[in-house]
């Protein structure tokens, strides 16, 4: 009887008992299954995640090669852009040469020329030798005979620069342009300010919008005409007062090979002389001869170009004196600086007849020779030195 009880005790226990543990089984089942749900959802979202980390890097390369090619491409642009208008300036002198010939010979037959297309072709040139003499004022009628001395003013800076003062202006200012790409002017009151030791920091700082390239600019009136760093033949007109650009312009033909061998920085070298703005540049078609152009330093209009005989090679430094151009030569390893080649855009001085001439005691290089018209000194950067020749003229013949 009592086992009987028992037997009805237990097995609804054991019944309850064995629920328990089936329900106990499919929870584990369950837990198991959705673990491996998660699993497989966390691998898919990696392997989503790096898809998308490896498509942005993709995009990247990709984008920066394309802003590569685009750069490529505006410098391409710039590049056939200059090319062309160097092209078209070349047509016009060819067509000129060619009206020229055409003037005076005879295209069927070699004949002699008549007498009166002779006459005609001479009349043609005194008129554009008058006209020239008209623009350029013949009343300046001096030449350069001898370097008389030099004075060591400073020695500051870099090995190549700058310094002046502005011709076409009466106060005394100092102007230091240092390295040869830089965009801060250093302005000084005075000479006496700039020869302190403690200069820089009485000096008035002028930050330019876009960096120089070389040590060819020129203060002229109030404005810093430079060479535009990473351009070919870009010259910028800068208000140094107002602080900002008024002008530019492109020089044709400029700025694929040094103005002059002995220093590879300057490619457009800018000068003013009694007539205003020049540029000095040498061109390969020239075979490196110097081409010197005047411009109008208002407008910034190219007034008239010359091709000279003077050649780049071994040069340093030029400077313009009563429209004249004075090539400075020297030793690629510095040695006395001379002027060994002139050329007068009047035809107003015969080179042959002006002696070579050579600068005092200095011995090194110049990296920039300027001619200030208003005191008739040369202002030169030599090896970081910053030096004043004083100059004997003669009256051109």
């Amino acid at each position: 009887m009592v086992v009987l009880q028992l037997q009805f005790l237990l097995v609804p226990f054991l019944t309850s008992v064995m629920g328990a543990a089936q329900y106990m089984m499919q929870d584990a089942a369950l837990m198991n299954y959705i673990d491996w749900r998660f699993l497989s959802l966390e691998k898919r979202l990696e392997k989503c995640n790096q898809d998308i980390r490896d498509y942005v890097e993709e995009f990247r390369d990709f984008s920066k090669m394309v802003l590569s090619r685009l750069a490529g491409l505006n410098n391409y642009k710039a590049e056939v852009k200059s090319g062309v208008e160097n092209l078209l300036t070349r047509i016009e002198r060819v067509q000129r040469d060619i009206d020229y010939f055409g003037s005076v010979t005879d295209s069927n037959t070699c004949t002699e020329v008549h007498e009166d297309l002779v006459k005609q072709q001479l009349f043609e040139e005194a008129e554009e030798k008058k006209k020239l003499k008209l623009m350029l004022n013949a009343s300046c009628d001096h030449r350069l005979a001898g370097i008389k001395s030099l004075k060591v003013v400073k020695k500051t800076g870099d090995k190549h620069g700058s310094w002046m003062k502005d011709p076409g202006k009466k106060h005394t200012k100092i102007y230091l342009l240092n390295g040869s790409v830089n965009n801060v002017i250093l302005e000084f009151a005075n000479i006496m300010t700039f020869m302190e030791s403690n200069h820089t920091l009485k000096a008035r700082r002028v930050t330019l919008p876009f960096p120089w390239e070389g040590t060819g600019h020129i203060i002229y009136q109030g404005f810093l005409f430079y060479h535009r760093y990473g351009s070919l033949n870009e010259i910028i007109k800068f208000n140094i007062q107002k602080r900002n650009i008024t002008d530019q312009m492109l020089l044709p033909g400029a700025g694929r090979i040094p103005a002059y061998k002995l220093s590879p920085s300057t490619k457009i070298d800018l000068a003013v002389d009694e007539q205003g703005l020049w540029a000095i540049h040498a061109e390969p078609e020239t075979g490196g001869n110097i081409v010197i152009t005047k411009i109008n330093h208002i407008t910034m209009a190219i007034e008239y170009t010359w091709d000279t005989s003077c050649n780049s090679k071994d040069a340093e430094a030029a400077f313009m004196a009563c429209n004249t151009l004075y090539v400075v030569y020297n030793l690629p390893s510095g040695g006395t600086s001379r002027i060994q080649c002139v050329y007068d855009v009047l035809d107003a001085v015969n080179p042959y007849e002006i002696p070579v001439l050579h600068f005092p005691k200095h011995q090194g290089s110049h990296s920039t020779i300027h001619y200030n018209p208003k005191e008739k000194q040369l202002f030169a950067w030599g090896d970081g030195s910053q030096i004043i020749y004083k100059l004997h003229t003669k009256q051109k013949v």
